[in-house]
């Protein structure tokens, strides 16, 4: 039944449409500043299609993937190896292995068995290494579209990788993400959302680590 479908898939439903909305608002707002920044130069502005395959639009949609999907690897890879007692985010330090983490190997290579048990962080690493690709891409034919309105040289993607603007996007996106992560991390030893898996029970104690 679909009433069963949405209630079993819910968060992810719920989750696409404001990652749509969000889009889509990027798109719309981002156009009209890009527009702006056009006729403050003199230089004629841009349709809808023009603008989404820009360096400008593009570059700043992979900015903010590539620090997502870092901030998600290293959670996931981190949480696999260190502790934080008290938090819902955490193993227990005194009791760390969970049931079920083991499984068998039969009929599995060493490899193959080695790259499924990480399977999760292996995948986000890899969508951060291809959304900084893209971003470091786009970010260098935005700048180039900026040094044409000005009569200023083109640049290699190789030289654009030593550029400050470069890193100075990332930087500024990375700080944020590993900041509201450790918050989330802390935070969830004092405090409680009811019925939140990211949550520990409300009446559980400061000290008990784990959902």
């Amino acid at each position: 039944m679909l009433r069963i479908f949405f209630r079993d898939n819910g968060l992810t439903l719920v989750l696409t449409a404001m990652f749509v909305l969000s889009v889509a608002g990027m798109v719309f707002t981002g156009q009209a500043a890009y527009n702006k920044d056009l006729a403050d130069h003199g230089a004629a502005t841009v349709g809808l299609m023009r603008y989404l395959q820009s360096g400008n639009f593009l570059s700043a949609l992979f900015e903010n993937w590539e620090s997502e999907f870092l901030q998600m690897a290293a959670y996931v890879v981190l949480t696999a190896m260190l502790f934080q007692r008290g938090s819902a985010e955490s193993r227990d330090p005194d009791d760390p292995d969970r049931p079920n983490d083991r499984w068998d190997r039969r009929g599995w290579s060493p490899i193959a068995a080695w790259i499924y048990e990480r399977s999760l962080g292996l995948a986000l690493a890899l969508l951060f290494g291809a959304s900084f690709v893209l971003h470091w891409w786009f970010s260098m034919i935005a700048a180039n579209e900026e040094a044409a309105r000005h009569a200023g040289p083109a640049s290699s993607l190789f030289e654009h990788f030593w550029d400050s603007q470069l890193w100075f996007e990332s930087f500024q996106n990375w700080q944020s993400e590993f900041l509201s992560t450790a918050l989330l991390v802390v935070l969830s030893i004092f405090l409680r959302h009811r019925h939140s898996p990211e949550s520990k029970p409300v009446g559980a104690t400061n000290s008990e680590t784990g959902a």
